[in-house]
């Protein structure tokens, strides 16, 4: 493996650090604002348009998805330097369209939605939201309940689904049910787009989550869709679904070094101003601790994001990789922010500083997209040739 980024790639990281850093950042101290006075952090439609308008201008959207639909076909190993670049600021933007659900779309649709879904989506026209996890099955999503049962040329779908983002206002959400009670996750669950405003698909309620997140509650009652609302074959939803789980947690991988490496810079920078007792923090060994261990793990989570999206490129099954890099990198995250909060003193503790809020941040995500117990737990099993 050549460690040394292509030209074009490490340009592309470039433009996408410039970016965050002229049109993000800028945006932070208006969502902390929010965030201290209770209210939503996401961007006004006000607010989004100049920023949509100046990535497209740039170029970065539809950076992974396929040539044929307007996407640039970008391998993994050059979007792990867009995942960073993106995950330094907690200004809440994903360049169109987001990842996870793009690759799970990739690999399933059929001409007919290759035209009427994936394609809008690319091109920024279309949101969508995906519905796995129920109030009973969470972690597991091989524990789901929630059925699809043909009725003539259609399918009706029943259950119920819990934190889903973007449920309120998604243009179509993909639904993940059980088609086959007896097979389960081995042949038994399909996937399914259903779109907004279809009759049955209620959403149930708003949840509101730390880090200024909200998830939704949506219940299907007799939601009846045709048969062409089938994503791929069915009873084979379970791996497009972890394909899609598996790009998530890799971003969320390397959010957490971004995240932690910012908070690192700035502990820096405050250890070398502030006086304690006659001594800079910069002075104190505990401190030069912090930031060399810091420093030492970000270097090898950046290592493991780029050796998991080499093998991804490849071809490979990085299962366990992923999970790894999951872990590691929302756990790094979380220790060095908190060092960051200690250093800063009371100051750390405020809602003027980001620190806090990337503190909730990451806080989700070592629960979102399987928590740190589960991806152990798969390492483990992996590693040991136990069966699940």
């Amino acid at each position: 493996m050549d460690f040394e980024l292509a030209e074009e790639h490490r340009m592309l990281k470039d433009l996408v650090a410039r970016f965050v850093r002229d049109r993000l950042i800028p945006l932070e101290g208006v969502i902390l604002d929010r965030d201290a006075k209770g209210q939503p952090v996401s961007l006004t439609k006000e607010e989004l348009a100049p920023v949509d308008e100046a990535s497209k201008a740039l170029g970065l959207w539809g950076l992974d998805a396929p040539e044929d639909v307007g996407g640039a076909d970008l391998p993994m190993v050059a979007m792990v330097g867009v995942y960073e670049e993106m995950g330094r600021t907690i200004t809440p933007y994903v360049l169109p369209p987001d990842s996870p659900n793009l690759r799970m779309l990739m690999a399933t649709v059929n001409e007919a939605q290759r035209a009427q879904y994936l394609a809008p989506y690319v091109a920024g026209e279309a949101i969508s939201a995906i519905a796995i996890s129920e109030p009973g099955a969470g972690a597991d999503p091989a524990g789901m309940i929630t059925k699809a049962v043909r009725d003539g040329d259609d399918w009706v779908i029943k259950g119920r689904k819990i934190w889903i983002s973007k449920a309120s206002y998604a243009d179509f959400t993909v639904t993940m049910a059980v088609t086959d009670a007896e097979k389960g996750a081995r042949g038994g669950i399909s996937a399914f787009l259903v779109d907004k405003g279809t009759p049955g698909f209620n959403v149930l309620r708003a949840i509101p989550m730390i880090g200024g997140q909200t998830t939704y509650e949506v219940v299907y009652e007799d939601c009846r869709i045709p048969g062409s609302k089938l994503l791929g074959k069915e009873g084979e939803g379970f791996a497009p679904m972890q394909t899609r789980l598996s790009t998530r947690r890799l971003q969320m991988g390397i959010w957490g070094y971004a995240l932690a490496e910012r908070a690192l810079d700035m502990m820096v920078e405050h250890a070398g101003q502030r006086v304690t007792f006659g001594q800079k923090l910069s002075d104190r060994q505990a401190v030069q601790w912090w930031v060399a261990d810091a420093a030492t793990k970000i270097h090898a989570c950046r290592l493991m994001a780029y050796d998991v999206a080499w093998k991804i490129d490849q071809g490979r099954d990085v299962r366990s990789e992923i999970s790894m890099l999951k872990v590691f990198g929302t756990e790094l995250a979380w220790e060095v922010i908190d060092n960051a909060m200690q250093a800063f003193g009371a100051m750390g503790m405020t809602k003027e500083l980001p620190l806090q809020f990337m503190a909730s941040q990451v806080r989700t995500m070592r629960i979102y997209d399987g928590p740190s117990e589960v991806h152990r737990w798969v390492i483990a099993r992996n590693r040991m040739g136990l069966k699940r």
